[in-house]
């Protein structure tokens, strides 16, 4: 029996919507919004205990919060809002239908039924293993299970977006080349397929190991592998966030690059490149040599920075053009005193275009050092610098797009509007502090500053 296709033009926006991947992208995003509110609930968890005059939760319970806290707002929460992205810029601004609209819901079950699977693990009590999940400490069959399950699942929703991109050329959708935001959703789903199938290939071993099959995994290689999941996947990240960026861009002044060829080829030097800033994790260890660790992290790792510093100039210096056309003209930054900053939409991903530009990498490329990182590495500096990329970077970029896509996508008016314009500066200044905290005031204290033993590197928080 055949999906019906129909199509939803956004009064709006313009914006057309086919039927099966509306739902889809609301479904996943959705869900990820609830892993953003359940992360958030244990964030305030992971605080109060460290907080030294409060102290709130014993030691076992701290480290099952701090394991679901991790997985929920580093996994779960972005990769489900990362998929619905991918289908609005394959499905929506190609103006065409989704591809296998039943795989792409079997990929959403998958993601589902495996996230709950591995948090339903954690709340058990016995995998407070870390995001890291390090061996040879053991966490319960079913948390690697669950954690499989997802990666298989958003493995199937990358296909099932690069199958809408072969439907949209196919149907002749659009003309010339895809649209600058679909490159970098293309560029997103190509690190994605990376870093998942990494996933997979170290964690089916070790839910191998969890159930009697495999006697050994080696834990050199593990972290080895292990670093190209949980490292890469702020890269995915990163490719995505930057997209909504250049959507914001546009929809908020109607700027266009001053060079797409420049940002299409900051886009390529991410998927040449990026991946390699994982090598900051492995850096202490002994296994890895001293020419591979320099090289991957310095001049290779450079293009990848190269391409931030595109794209971090690109988009402000889109928006300044977008403003003097409009008569914005007076003095150097008139044009920016004049942008809406009473849209949170803008508001949000200005301030993370900030937050992420200097405070998370400046801090990355630091840690990306040698001989930096051999101070650094295991402290609190580290949370520090990742709260600064995934928090103010990705997870505020993402909150931003959702003011938009909420009138867009849901047809809804927002409530509390007021409430709304002072969230962006609220929750984005709020966690640069706290990244500024504790990436310039603890470097060199213990990663779990609480009399626990330390149980797992500082990078698993």
């Amino acid at each position: 029996m055949s999906v019906t296709t129909t199509y939803r033009t956004c009064p709006r926006s313009g914006l057309q919507f086919e039927n099966q991947a509306e739902m889809l992208i609301k479904a996943n995003a959705f869900v990820g919004v609830v892993w953003l509110l359940i992360g958030g609930v244990l964030a305030i968890g992971v605080v109060l205990t460290r907080w030294p005059a409060i102290h709130w939760l014993e030691a076992e319970t701290f480290y099952m919060v701090l394991t679901a806290h991790g997985l929920d707002m580093l996994i779960f929460w972005l990769i489900f809002f990362e998929v619905a992205i991918l289908y609005f810029a394959a499905s929506t601004l190609l103006r065409c239908r989704i591809a296998t609209p039943k795989v792409a819901w079997l990929a959403f079950a998958l993601m589902l039924i495996g996230s709950v699977l591995n948090n339903v693990a954690v709340f058990n009590g016995a995998s407070s293993v870390m995001m890291t999940s390090y061996v040879p400490m053991m966490a319960e069959p079913s948390f690697y299970l669950g954690l499989i399950l997802f990666a298989v699942g958003a493995l199937i929703a990358c296909f099932v977006f690069f199958g809408t991109l072969v439907v949209a050329k196919r149907e002749k959708t659009y003309d010339g080349s895809v649209p600058l935001v679909t490159f970098g959703a293309i560029t997103a789903a190509i690190i994605a397929v990376f870093t998942i199938s990494s996933g997979a290939i170290i964690l089916i071993p070790t839910w191998l190991l969890s159930i009697g099959v495999v006697e050994h995994v080696d834990p050199l290689v593990y972290r080895t592998v292990w670093w190209a999941f949980g490292h890469s996947s702020q890269q995915i990240n990163v490719a995505a966030h930057i997209s909504v960026w250049y959507l914001v861009a546009a929809v908020a002044f109607g700027a266009k690059p001053m060079s797409e060829r420049v940002s299409r080829t900051a886009f390529l030097l991410y998927i040449l490149f990026l991946q390699l800033a994982s090598a900051h994790h492995l850096l202490a260890d002994p296994g890895l040599s001293t020419g591979w660790k320099v090289i991957n992290t310095s001049y290779f790792m450079y293009f990848a920075v190269l391409a931030s510093m595109i794209h971090g100039l690109t988009i402000p210096g889109a928006m300044e053009v977008a403003q003097r056309r409009k008569g914005y003209t007076k003095g150097l930054f008139e044009w920016l005193r004049k942008a809406p900053w009473g849209n949170p939409t803008f508001s949000g991903v200005f301030i993370s275009i900030i937050g992420f530009g200097f405070l998370g990498g400046i801090s990355g490329v630091m840690m990306g050092t040698e001989q930096l990182n051999m101070i650094i590495h295991n402290t609190i500096y580290v949370p520090g610098h990742f709260h600064a990329t995934v928090v103010v970077g990705t997870t505020l970029t993402f909150m931003a797009l959702t003011y938009y896509l909420i009138p867009v996508l849901f047809q809804r008016e927002m409530i509390a509007p007021t409430l709304a314009k002072w969230q962006p500066y609220l929750f984005g200044f709020d966690v640069l502090l706290l990244s500024c905290h504790d990436g310039c005031g603890h470097v060199g204290c213990c990663a779990a500053p609480l009399g626990y033993v330390v149980r797992r590197s500082s990078h698993g928080i």
